[in-house]
Formats: structure tokens, C-alpha cells, sequence
């Protein structure tokens, strides 16, 4: 089957709830193609439980969620980013809601009204939700409002490979200064075809990269592609040592796949945690107690993990009625049913997993990155509203809201790339050398290999000795495997082992590069923060650096 070009206006590599919104109103202005490596509905989106964070009580402020967001970020958010995240908010929920986004509602003194609930780190109820589906719903509103839409062409079972850069053009081709975005090279997993998508302004929203890690709560698809893709293009990368392990997610023994989330929601509705011993833990080490934010949590479970020498600990929810558990988690309570946990009289055993990424693609606060044409959105992204931690429920937040700012720029964007004269044709896929290797087990070791490696080396507490270990591994393993990679046909496999592997790489390296604990990172060899707050760097064939980024 021959290799096919395909041309739009707009391409979106991602289909989760940054590169829905997007898509959605970009297609005011022209057409829109949608690049998804599953199904439609396979995205972090569709993973959510507990909701959005959004001030829109009447006894909240803008200047509480503020606060609390930056506080939780360790003070490394960037000021004017969170701002722009927490005024902007309640708009695009209701936004969503005109969508057909339905939200879980309660009977106010005044009539109905959504019933918002409170998760760690918030000083407030304030997160929107539909019971413990929020991303499911949300997902399911997006996709229909996009089906409505002519100018939207849904690539589904499709992997980006590469992004079109003047480095596809040949050596003639490439200059310095400003790398330009053309659109990407993407493989038909079905056909084992690798197409070339050309446009004139392209916005990566393919997630996180969970599954760099051996338990994770991500879905599969979640292997840092835009990222590893992004760097290998020249894009400037930041803050990847801020990994996000939520603190509860199921323990099972046996347990295979992604690790199934405890949203916490349950803390936010009261839920206790409690070591084997049926004691409390949280209340002597912080002043939110079960409700500290998630990276203080996550690393005293790990502490009391490694202190009895146990897998988990648990979350204790007996204190409601199984009424109001069935009605508020009808998800969670059927999902521990399954596996003999009633959670209305037993407490869930639960264990912290690999959950959410930080840091990024650098962008500017309407969603531009280093490379001209290339716009970034949600989990993608390093907007610098998470600083060194993710408030909850802030995540499906972002994706609108810098979504919607990115779908502002457009008019102008493509206003501008009129005036310049029509890009070049880009070569198709070349496959000279390459033929089908049947070691598929090889693939699989070597992602294995990755996985067991950051687990063990690279987790919520690190040392200086781990973190040299990590590096001089990952050097190897990333050797073999771009030689892999060059010899062997593409398929999705191989192009997520290699994203996997860059990513892993970017994660190390930024944890060398700080040598202090602030946030996610907790390095056991420089327990203490330094005197300034700087963020990691990165950019290919470039040492990381230590700045303090400042966005528009």
C-alpha cells in the first residue's frame, strides 16, 4: 500500500480533552484532522474520576484557588500562568456544560445546583464532577459535539511517528535560528502505512507518560510520544523530574494493566488512611491531614511501606452509608465488588502509582512552544501552572483552558503563514533498509526493562546514587533500541519503545540536574530545597540548565 498525503488547515495529535476543545473550535476557521493512536475514547481524559477544579461557590475566590494551586506547586508555578488557569475556568466549564457535558448536581437552598466536592490540597468545595466518571463524561460530550462537525476528520489506530521539520527536507534545507513545524509523519496501524500529515499549525495534546513506569494509573497509550517527538525536533523541554504518584490506587496482588485509581474524592467525602495497624498516619505530619496534597501523601505511604515492610496501606470509608457510597462512586465501589472489598464495611488496600506528568513541552501561556507552527495543551504541556506539583483536579482544567487560548491564536496564526509563500512537499516515509524482525519478545523485554527500571531507580524517593545508576542504564538500553529502530519495519510497538525510552532519559537527567527536594522530587542525598526555585531544561544535543522560566 502506498504511502498518502494528507493536508488541513489544523493538525491535532491526541484525542483527549486538550485536543477535543481545540479541534472543536479550530474548526471555526478551517479544517481539522485528529490523529489518535486507539480508539477515540482511549485518552487520560477518559481515566478521570474526580473532576475539575473551578471557582464557582459563592463563598469561593479566584484568589483561594490561586493560593492553593501555587501553594501545592512548592512555589515553582509560574504566577501569571496559574491566574490565567483560575479566572478563565469557570467559562469553559460552562462552555462544556452547553456542550452537553452533564455534571452531578445537588438541591441548593435556591433550587439545583452542582454539588462540588473537595479533594486534597483545596481549601474549598470546588470540583465540578459527574459522581467518579468525570473524564468518561466529559470525553463522551467532546466526541459527539466533534462528530456533529464537518470540518473534522477522525484518524483513529493511527501513531505519530515524527514531527515534519526543514530536518525531513535534507541537509539543503536545514538553518539556524527558528525551527518551523509542518505537520508529522503517522502510522496507519492498521495498514503499517506511515502517512504525511501537512498543516500550517499543529497542537500535540498526546498526553502523559505513565507508562514509563512499571505501576501506573495511565492507560497504555499514555508513552510520552508528543514529548519524546518534541525533543527529538529541537522543542525546549522542562520540569520532567515532577512525576506525580497519586497516593491510592488499588492494590491487587495479581493485579495486571493499569493500576485502577481511588480518586480522591473518597479522602475529600472522609476517608481515613491507615497503616496495617489500623493507625492513622497523616495527622502528625501535616495540617490537612488525609487531605495534604498528593506528593506529601504519596511519599509518607512510601515511608510507612518501606518502614513495616509491607505492599499497602488503607483508605477506611466505612463511615458512610453504602447508599451514599453506590451514589457517589458507583465506579469505585463496583470495581473493589469485584475484587471482594465492600468498601461500605472494609477499607480499600491501596499503594501510590506512577499518575501524572508536570512538566513537558515549554509553552508560553497561549499554548506556543519553541518551534514555529507547534502548540501544546494539557498534559503535554509546561505551562508552568503545576510548579512542582499538581493541585487535583486542576489536570482536566488545564486542557480547556490553554486549549481554548491556543484556539485563540489560530485566526492570527493563519492570518500570518497566508502571507508567506506554500511550503515545501515533504518526502514521503522512507523505508529503505529497514525489514520485519520477528524478536517481538525483544520489544517487549526492553519495555519491560524501561518500566522496572524507573520503578526502582527513579520513583518518589530518589538518591544521587539511583539516579547515576538510572543514567549509565538508560544510555544503554536507549542504544539498542534506536538501533532497533532503524533496522526494523515501524510498527506502533517499536515507536512507543522509543518514545519510552527518550522520555525516560528526559526524566533522569532533569533529576540529576536538581540537586535539591522540592515538590514530586525528593532526593534522599539533598533533602532540603535550595535558596532559589529554578526550573530544569532540556534541549537535544544540549546539557540541561537550571533558569527560572518566564512566560508572557
Amino acid at each position: 500500500m502506498k504511502s498518502k498525503q494528507f493536508k488541513s488547515d489544523f493538525l491535532v495529535i491526541g484525542s483527549g480533552i486538550a485536543g477535543l476543545t481545540f479541534a472543536i473550535k479550530a474548526s471555526r476557521y478551517g479544517t481539522v484532522n485528529i490523529a489518535t493512536k486507539k480508539q477515540d475514547f482511549d485518552s487520560n481524559t477518559n481515566y478521570a474520576q474526580g473532576g475539575i477544579a473551578s471557582v464557582l461557590a459563592p463563598d469561593d475566590s479566584f484568589d483561594r484557588h490561586i493560593e492553593d494551586t501555587l501553594k501545592a506547586g512548592a512555589g515553582l508555578g509560574n504566577r501569571t500562568a496559574v491566574e490565567i488557569l483560575v479566572r478563565e475556568g469557570p467559562g469553559r466549564i460552562r462552555e462544556l456544560m452547553e456542550w452537553g457535558a452533564q455534571f452531578s448536581e445537588r438541591e441548593g437552598s435556591g433550587g439545583t445546583v452542582l454539588d462540588l466536592g473537595r479533594e486534597g490540597g483545596h481549601s474549598m468545595n470546588r470540583i465540578v464532577h459527574a459522581r467518579d466518571l468525570t473524564g468518561k463524561e466529559v470525553e463522551r460530550a467532546l466526541l459527539k459535539k466533534v462528530s456533529e462537525i464537518k470540518n473534522i476528520r477522525l484518524f483513529e489506530n493511527h501513531t505519530a511517528v515524527d514531527l515534519l521539520t526543514e530536518h525531513q527536507l535534507g541537509p539543503k534545507a536545514k538553518r539556524r535560528g527558528t525551527i518551523h513545524c509542518y505537520g508529522a509523519y503517522i502510522l496507519d496501524n492498521t495498514s503499517g502505512v506511515v502517512n504525511t500529515f501537512n498543516a500550517k499549525m499543529i497542537l500535540l495534546a498526546t498526553g502523559g507518560v505513565g507508562q514509563v513506569y512499571l505501576h501506573t494509573t495511565n492507560p497504555e497509550i499514555a508513552t510520552g510520544d508528543g514529548i519524546a517527538m518534541a525533543y527529538r525536533a529541537g522543542a525546549l523541554i522542562g520540569d520532567m523530574e515532577f512525576i506525580q504518584f497519586h497516593p491510592t490506587a488499588l492494590y491487587t496482588p495479581k493485579g495486571t494493566g493499569p493500576s485502577f485509581l481511588i480518586s480522591e474524592a473518597v479522602r475529600g467525602e472522609g476517608a481515613l488512611l491507615l497503616n496495617t495497624r489500623g493507625e492513622r498516619f497523616m495527622e502528625r505530619v501535616h495540617p490537612l491531614k488525609d487531605l495534604a496534597p498528593r506528593d506529601i501523601v504519596a511519599r509518607v505511604i512510601d515511608m510507612e511501606l518501606k518502614k513495616y515492610g509491607v505492599p499497602n496501606v488503607y483508605l477506611d470509608i466505612t463511615s458512610k452509608s453504602k447508599k451514599f457510597l453506590m451514589r457517589r462512586f458507583p465506579n469505585i465501589y463496583a470495581r473493589c465488588l469485584q475484587e471482594g472489598i465492600d468498601i461500605s464495611k472494609d477499607p480499600i488496600p491501596v499503594v501510590p502509582a506512577a499518575h501524572y506528568l508536570c512538566g513537558g513541552v515549554i509553552s508560553d501561556t497561549n499554548g506556543k512552544t519553541s518551534i514555529e507552527n507547534l502548540y501544546v495543551s494539557g498534559e503535554s504541556s509546561c505551562t508552568g501552572v503545576h510548579g512542582a506539583n499538581r493541585l487535583a483536579s486542576n489536570s482536566l482544567l488545564e486542557g480547556i483552558v490553554f486549549s481554548h487560548r491556543a484556539f485563540l491564536q489560530a485566526e492570527e496564526h493563519l492570518r500570518s503563514l497566508n502571507r508567506k509563500p506554500a511550503i515545501q512537499r515533504f518526502p514521503n516515509w522512507n523505508k529503505e533498509g529497514t525489514f520485519d524482525l520477528e524478536e517481538w519478545v525483544l520489544v517487549q523485554h526492553d519495555i519491560e526493562d524501561v518500566k522496572r527500571l524507573m520503578w526502582d531507580y527513579v520513583g518518589i524517593v530518589r538518591s544521587d546514587k539511583r539516579l547515576q545508576k538510572a543514567h549509565k542504564r538508560i544510555l544503554m538500553l536507549a542504544e539498542d533500541i534506536h538501533d532497533y529502530y532503524k533496522k526494523s519495519t515501524i510498527s506502533s510497538r517499536i515507536v512507543e519503545l522509543r518514545n519510552l525510552a527518550t522520555v525516560a532519559k528526559l526524566i533522569i537527567r532533569s533529576a540529576m540536574a536538581r540537586r535539591d527536594s522540592i515538590g514530586l522530587h525528593y532526593n534522599s542525598d539533598h533533602p532540603r530545597t535550595g535558596a532559589r526555585k529554578m526550573n530544569v531544561v532540556l534541549q537535544a544535543a544540549h546539557e540541561p540548565k537550571l533558569v527560572r522560566l518566564g512566560r508572557d
